[in-house]
């Protein structure tokens, strides 16, 4: 199989996982969240200047499934707050590398968030850098960094971005 076909192949598999997150976060399906990851994995949420300055202040942070699935135990469980719906629009995806089995990706992404009154707004923006790799056959996320650049978040981050 020639290189541009197997380029084209494994975009097609990366923008289906790309695909397939956010529908798992937009369709409230959470409890699958965490299995789009690998056991020990990065997921951080952080604001563009901390990451450009090299700084490690996340406003979301988890190295586990396990502390992925205990995000989203509390946030059923534990947290209280307005009932809000999510919808994403990834573009612009490009594999920037393929080093030792790890596929190097990023995208930019859209969230908009709607509230329980209707009313639906931009909720946050920027970029997701990945490091995906395969398991069993299945591409997993074994990095993932959502680094926006919204300056104000209007409410609490519950849900993942």
């Amino acid at each position: 199989m020639s290189d541009d076909k197997n380029n084209l192949m494994l975009k097609d598999e990366v923008n289906d996982l790309l695909n397939a997150y956010v529908q798992c976060i937009d369709d409230d399906e959470l409890e699958d969240w965490p299995s789009f990851f690998t056991d020990k994995c990065l997921y951080q949420v952080v604001p563009r200047e901390n990451h450009e300055m090299g700084l490690p202040t996340a406003v979301m942070w988890c190295d586990s499934q396990g502390m992925l699935s205990d995000r989203i135990t509390a946030l059923r469980h534990a947290n209280i707050y307005q009932v809000q719906w999510y919808r994403h629009i990834i573009s612009n995806t490009v594999i920037t590398s393929v080093v030792n089995d790890e596929i190097h990706v990023q995208s930019n992404y859209a969230v908009f968030k709607t509230c329980n009154d209707g009313e639906s707004t931009v909720f946050n923006v920027g970029r997701y850098v990945d490091v995906i790799v395969r398991v069993n056959g299945q591409l997993k996320f074994k990095e993932r960094s959502a680094i926006y650049d919204t300056h104000r978040i209007t409410t609490l981050m519950v849900i993942p971005i």
